[in-house]
């Protein structure tokens, strides 16, 4: 795992508009491996339940350790309005983002037993258009911040 993600990590640095995501094991030792790459957003995905929440607590402040501005929580599996609120809740007594909740979906392992990818099982279910969203604030994140480069560039 470690050399496929130091080969990916490389080619994502030589490539200035190239974007990448990295699905890790849930564990420290994965997460600084790959905090060792330099990105523009690292996501840190965590389940509504305290272990998983102060998990990713632990593993934000980490890569803000490691020099990263942007680190942000994504909600995986969250069923109700209540969870929702229990992780922004958290988020907000640990000066935490939170980028993104995606509802629990029954869909994801009917794909699973099905063997197809759950973009190309169901591509309109409710988990697939949470995903799709966060995506999307991700590039205009993106966009952002290259514009903002460029123009410092520019003007110096």
């Amino acid at each position: 795992m470690h050399a496929a993600v130091a080969s990916v990590s490389q080619m994502v640095a030589e490539a200035p508009d190239a974007v990448c995501v990295v699905d890790t094991d849930a564990t420290v030792e994965q997460f600084l491996r790959v905090a060792t790459i330099r990105a523009d957003s690292i996501l840190v995905v965590v389940e509504p339940y305290f272990t998983s929440l102060e998990t990713g607590r632990r593993m934000t402040r980490l890569g803000k350790l490691q020099g990263y501005e942007h680190i942000a929580l994504v909600a995986n599996k969250v069923r109700s309005e209540q969870e929702s609120e229990t992780v922004y809740e958290f988020a907000t007594e640990h000066g935490l983002e939170v980028a993104g909740i995606v509802p629990h979906d029954l869909r994801m392992p009917d794909a699973e037993w099905a063997q197809s990818a759950p973009l190309d099982f169901d591509p309109d279910s409710p988990s697939i258009a949470a995903i799709d969203e966060l995506g999307r604030r991700l590039l205009e994140r993106c966009d952002q911040t290259r514009a903002v480069a460029d123009g410092q560039a520019s003007s110096a």
